[in-house]
């Protein structure tokens, strides 16, 4: 009964007499409402007992004669009795003999009779008595009783019940109302008291206190109690105000400390966070973010210092100064004149705190205040005695910016400028060393390039004495043997292409690092010919020697109708595509697809009257390269096929398209395929015709020509090229055995028409032997016919006794045109 507690006494001293008078005065009625019903029901159940009886001696002779309607006429007679619902008579088989029902209920006989005896059930009191005659059972009497007079009863007496208990408790109510005053009113005036003490804190308050009972000597010591309560409170108070100046000092300076610890702890943070970062954007959005979260801001951002200008243009906001800057026009890149106060102040190298800018007429605390900001804070940041930017910080509230936040703020600039310093330093040596590095790459590749051309001069000899008997015999034949079928004629100039390929090749193997070599000479050309060819020299290559893997590479061809010509050389393209076609079959180790394509490609919108370009493309679906296999695969070595590459085939690739003022690209996805673009720009005016001839001029026959080189194989195919033609040569072996024989001819009377001699030679060149000639007979032409035969007559370093340079592998109309051009000179003189 814990709602007992919460009520004032009196009350519950009143309720705690009625409860008691109530509980007593509700258990005697219950007695007694039991006793009643107990007795009435006893009294119900023997007034029904009799009626049974007699029911059952009068209905006895209609059974036995079976006269229903004496037995119905008999059961009717219960209409006397109000309280019975219903009845019924069963014979000796148990089935309905008569019945009566009262006309205002309706009630449910049972179809068959119970065992003997009276029975209280929820529908009423039901009795089954048996009818005897004779000492023999004729059937079973049935009467229901209605208790409703029991109900009745009941009621009566529970209102009457109700009445004395409310009639009791109000009489109970009045005495405790009279009686609980000299008990409740005692201990009401020490509550009271107490109370009053708690509420005033004042101790000197005391309980009244009268009689010599049990209250009175509780009022009497509480009143002790107190006055012990009083002195002490007397004396803490003393010590208390000696004890509040501390405190409050103490907790000021604690406040103080745990501030500085706070935001040095903030300095450390910030200062960790913008040394790991190497861009000033980045800085600054770490600071700024900083101190919007734990300063905390309503507004801040950094803004770089243009001496220059004398402006300052915001370089970082916010994230929570956002909407504000857009209100302020102080988004990034803003640009904001220096004031004559605030800002001015701060680029020459001092923090500025305005307390209340609301009143400022200066155009910048003004722009400030225009936002709803009322302090601002601007803090330089510094580096070696040099302002390079402002940190801005400011708050709505007046006032808001303690000297600790200042200093803070200041510290802060410091190291913020200080960061920002060094990742400018980061940024200068970074852009320093990209540079260096592409300078670096750059140095090394032409370095590459160079070596590479001087190792091609170095072979371009060997290989041009070794494939000039080839050139000859075969352009012999192709002239001479009128008789040879078609498949050999096809083969003759196929070896006649490879040999121009390989002749050019190493022309440009020692040259390719050069813009351009001025003596090439550019034709006009169509490309879709030049792809087919390419395709069909490089056959080997991708169809049978895979087919030989179990390896397919098919080829496809989409080569565009009526292109333009474009200007260039053809060996150089087609040696060019076959080494494309052979890098494509090498990407592709499982086999694959090889797409060869021309296309017209449409000058850029700002070409300047540029007619645009023919495209030829090679397009594999092979491994594919990453970007920096991409970017390094057209360096000279540069090679990702380990022993089976040398890193040059891409690279005089480069050199060709160089050479040729055209243009390469190179599109490649790991794992896709690569695509090599060479686009050939199309030039504003065209020659469609062949290229015009030097000049008709005779062939010379029985000319005495003497044959001076090293090499037995090339001095015996010149021998056989120029007798066919009809001449008389005499060869000889080297250098000094040349000189001899002219000199021995000479002697005899046998003057050479002309001479032909090689470069390099052992112990006695080329130079040495024209020399020798000239002096012995300043009429003898002196042709010479050498490996760096370009090379010579492109640097204007043709030896002064020779009469004509030739390169290796000669070419027989090249031959009779210079025989032809020596035999005009001497008829000339």
């Amino acid at each position: 009964m814990k709602w007992l507690n919460n009520i004032p006494m009196r009350r519950k001293l009143t309720v705690v007499i009625l409860m008691t008078c109530s509980s007593v005065l509700l258990l005697a009625c219950g007695i007694l409402a039991v006793y009643q019903i107990l007795d009435y029901r006893k009294m119900v159940a023997r007034d029904l007992s009799v009626l049974a009886e007699v029911m059952a001696q009068n209905t006895q002779g209609a059974i036995a004669f079976d006269d229903q309607s004496q037995a119905q006429e008999t059961l009717a007679a219960l209409r006397s009795e109000p309280s019975v619902a219903g009845a019924c008579i069963y014979d000796d088989h148990g089935v309905v003999f008569a019945t009566y029902l009262d006309p205002g209920r309706h009630i449910r006989l049972p179809g068959h009779p119970r065992n003997d005896g009276v029975k209280f059930e929820a529908d009423g009191l039901m009795v089954f008595h048996p009818i005897f005659l004779n000492n023999k059972r004729l059937g079973t009497l049935f009467i229901q009783y209605d208790l409703t007079g029991l109900h009745d009863r009941i009621l009566l007496f529970g209102g009457i019940a109700a009445l004395v208990l409310i009639g009791s408790c109000l009489v109970a109510w009045l005495l405790s109302a009279l009686l609980q005053k000299p008990v409740s009113g005692p201990i009401l005036n020490l509550a009271d008291t107490v109370q009053l003490i708690a509420e005033r804190e004042d101790y000197s308050i005391r309980a009244p206190c009268s009689g010599d009972n049990e209250v009175a000597r509780l009022a009497k010591s509480f009143n002790r109690l107190v006055a012990g309560i009083e002195e002490r409170d007397r004396t803490l108070r003393s010590s208390n105000e000696a004890l509040q100046g501390e405190i409050t000092e103490r907790k000021a300076a604690n406040d103080r400390v745990h501030s500085q610890l706070t935001r040095l702890e903030m300095l450390n943070r910030i200062t960790r966070a913008i040394g790991e970062r190497q861009d000033l954007r980045s800085i600054f959005q770490v600071v700024i973010r900083t101190l919007e979260d734990h300063l905390p801001l309503d507004f801040c951002c950094v803004a770089l210092y243009r001496p220059e200008e004398n402006v300052v243009v915001v370089t970082s906001v916010g994230v929570r100064s956002e909407a504000m800057a857009m209100e302020l026009a102080l988004t990034e890149k803003s640009v904001v004149p220096i004031d004559q106060n605030g800002l001015s102040q701060c680029v020459q190298g001092r923090l500025v705190y305005e307390s209340d800018i609301r009143g400022s007429e200066f155009p910048f605390p003004k722009r400030l205040a225009g936002g709803g900001l009322a302090a601002m804070v601007a803090a330089p940041l510094l580096v070696e005695s040099q302002v390079f930017g402002v940190l801005v910080a400011g708050r709505r509230q007046p006032d808001s910016f303690s000297s600790g936040e200042c200093e803070f703020l200041r510290q802060l600039s410091e190291h913020v400028a200080l960061a920002a310093h060094q990742a400018q330093i980061y940024t200068a040596l970074q852009q320093a060393y990209d540079d260096l590095r592409q300078t670096q790459q750059a140095v090394m590749q032409q370095e590459r390039l160079r070596a590479l051309g001087q190792m091609a001069s170095g072979v371009a000899h060997d290989i041009n004495n070794a494939i000039s008997p080839v050139a000859l015999y075969t352009e012999s034949l192709l002239e001479n043997e009128p008789n040879l079928s078609p498949r050999a004629r096809n083969y003759l100039e196929t070896i006649q292409h490879a040999i121009e390929d390989v002749t050019h090749t190493v022309a440009r193997m020692r040259e390719f690092y050069r813009q351009r070599d001025t003596q090439l000479a550019l034709v006009p050309l169509q490309l879709s010919p030049l792809v087919q060819q390419a395709a069909d020299i490089s056959r080997a290559r991708w169809s049978d020697m895979p087919q030989q893997r179990g390896v397919s590479v098919e080829m496809k061809m989409e080569l565009a109708p009526e292109l333009p010509a474009v200007m260039g050389i053809e060996s150089e393209i087609r040696e060019a595509l076959v080494n494309l076609i052979f890098n494509a079959v090498d990407a592709m180790p499982t086999g694959g697809s090889i797409t060869l394509r021309t296309r017209m490609v449409a000058p850029p919108p700002d070409s300047n009257g540029s007619r645009g370009s023919v495209a030829i493309e090679v397009v594999d679906t092979g491994v594919g390269m990453d970007e920096d296999t991409r970017r390094r695969c057209l360096e000279p070595f540069f090679t990702t096929k380990g022993d089976r590459g040398t890193g040059l085939g891409l690279a005089m690739v480069y050199g060709t398209i160089q050479r040729l003022n055209a243009g390469i690209e190179i599109d490649s996805v790991l794992g896709k395929g690569t695509t090599m673009r060479l686009c050939f720009p199309i030039p504003h005016a065209q020659g469609g015709g062949p290229r015009p001839s030097a000049g008709r001029f005779s062939i010379p026959s029985r000319q005495r020509i003497l044959i001076v080189d090293d090499d037995p194989l090339l001095i015996k195919s010149l021998r056989d090229a120029l007798e066919t033609d009809g001449h008389i040569v005499t060869p000889a072996n080297g250098g000094q055995a040349g000189i001899d024989t002219f000199q021995s001819a000479q002697a005899a009377g046998e003057i050479f028409d002309v001479v032909i001699t090689d470069l390099g030679m052992p112990n006695v060149d080329g130079r040495r032997v024209a020399t020798a000639i000239k002096h012995a007979s300043h009429s003898t032409p002196v042709i010479m016919l050498t490996g760096w035969g370009q090379r010579l007559n492109t640097e204007g370093d043709i030896p002064p006794c020779v009469d004509q340079v030739l390169s290796k592998p000669p070419k027989l109309k090249e031959l009779r045109e210079a025989l032809a051009q020596c035999v005009q000179h001497q008829n000339q003189l």
